[in-house]
């Protein structure tokens, strides 16, 4: 058999963990994939996979055949759309992922217009407040909010976001403005992230950072769940700036204590280097680039 449909069929499989699913996905017969992946295991002399009555599970050379065999055929699909040429319209599957925020707020406006004018491009969009492994999870592009780590990612700069302390004017008016990161410790704080009943804050510079030990009133796990708080009235939350556009322009939340932000935050545009160039995952970065690198709230 073809050693490309081998490896297509098997990958289908130790993705579904089921030969069921993966005939199904493939559109072969359940018979026509156990007999690829004996095929596959008898052409490299290995046991790729486990078989019970109940499931299908990956040796640890399954495991490492199966990376393997996703780069590989990533690689394929981008080598085929190179050579129909640069000016073809895109077309297929695109994973783009950002933190939850910032994909709602910034992200879902380029991929919106970008399936609109491309209707052959279908997109996944993992917006998630964790760090996402792109190779493993077959993230295409992906929205970085922080300093990077060395690593053979591709990086864009598009801009920066600054750790701001906000309240409403209206929680202001009745317990005053804090003038010193000391005085917080008198005022209710809203945690928005964490379950630990102490945290601690940290402001200035690096190089002579104030450490303030908090006491929230309220904690949170959701940032939306912190803004609401704070725009209610309830207290001083501490969030990044692009998580409160909306509410800082229409003056239900205003920032306190600017002379002790930290430095800015960078925000880059991330992708996978490789060999051939996928004109859908170019396209797309050119759009998304240039669409965070215009918005004000970034710059």
């Amino acid at each position: 058999m073809d050693q490309i449909h081998l490896m297509n069929v098997f990958t289908a499989v130790g993705e579904e963990e089921s030969f069921a699913a993966a005939a199904r996905r493939l559109d072969l017969s359940p018979a026509a994939v156990t007999r690829a992946v004996s095929a596959l295991e008898d052409k490299l002399g290995v046991k790729l996979l486990v078989r019970t009555t109940r499931n299908v599970r990956l040796t640890e050379a399954g495991r490492r055949y199966l990376d393997d065999t996703r780069n590989i055929l990533a690689s394929i699909d981008e080598a085929n759309e190179a050579a129909a040429g640069i000016n073809s319209a895109p077309r297929g599957n695109l994973t783009v992922t950002a933190p939850v925020l910032f994909g709602r707020l910034f992200v879902t406006p380029s991929i919106v217009r970008f399936l609109k004018d491309y209707p052959e491009v279908e997109v996944s969009a993992l917006f998630l407040d964790r760090l996402v492994n792109m190779m493993d999870e077959g993230v295409d592009v992906a929205v970085r909010i922080g300093h990077l780590p060395d690593s053979s990612l591709k990086a864009l700069r598009v801009g920066q976001v600054r750790r701001i302390l906000c309240a409403s004017p209206q929680y202001l008016a009745e317990h005053g403005t804090p003038q010193h990161p000391a005085d917080l410790l008198r005022h209710t704080v809203i945690a928005a992230s964490g379950v630990s009943p102490r945290i601690e804050w940290k402001f200035g510079a690096p190089d002579d950072p104030t450490m303030v030990r908090m006491k929230p009133r309220l904690t949170v796990t959701s940032n939306d769940a912190a803004i609401e708080a704070a725009a209610a009235g309830l207290g001083i939350c501490r969030l990044l700036s692009y998580q409160v556009p909306r509410e800082l322009d229409d003056g239900r939340l205003q920032t306190i204590l600017p002379d002790y932000e930290e430095s800015p935050w960078p925000v880059h545009v991330l992708h996978r280097e490789s060999k051939y160039g996928s004109s859908k995952v170019r396209m797309f970065i050119d759009l998304l680039v240039e669409q965070l690198r215009a918005h004000p709230h970034l710059n």
